[in-house]
């Protein structure tokens, strides 16, 4: 992949919907990189809603597949960037 894709997964609900959505983030697991979960929570209150963050990783079409998997879940959001890469040469 030439692209660098980031994925933002938010979930409403994460009791009721985590399992489907971690379920689909296994059948993908060769695509993703890197996973952060987050949420709010403190002594008193944890957060019923999620935001985790994807860096995904190989076939480009996986990645879009894995979006409009995550999409077509109730509960579930998922947005992406995209960033491209340009040659840099060898200043690093």
């Amino acid at each position: 992949m030439d692209k660098h894709i980031i994925m933002g997964v938010h979930i409403f609900s994460r009791a009721k919907h985590v399992p489907t959505v971690q379920s689909l983030f296994t059948e993908y697991g060769c695509h993703i990189k890197t996973r952060l979960g987050l949420h709010e929570v403190n002594e008193k209150y944890c957060s019923p809603n999620g935001m985790i963050l994807l860096e995904l990783h190989g076939d480009e079409t996986k990645c879009y597949e894995l979006e409009a998997k995550l999409n077509a879940l109730d509960g579930v959001e998922a947005k992406k960037m995209v960033f491209g890469h340009e040659s840099v040469g060898d200043d690093l």
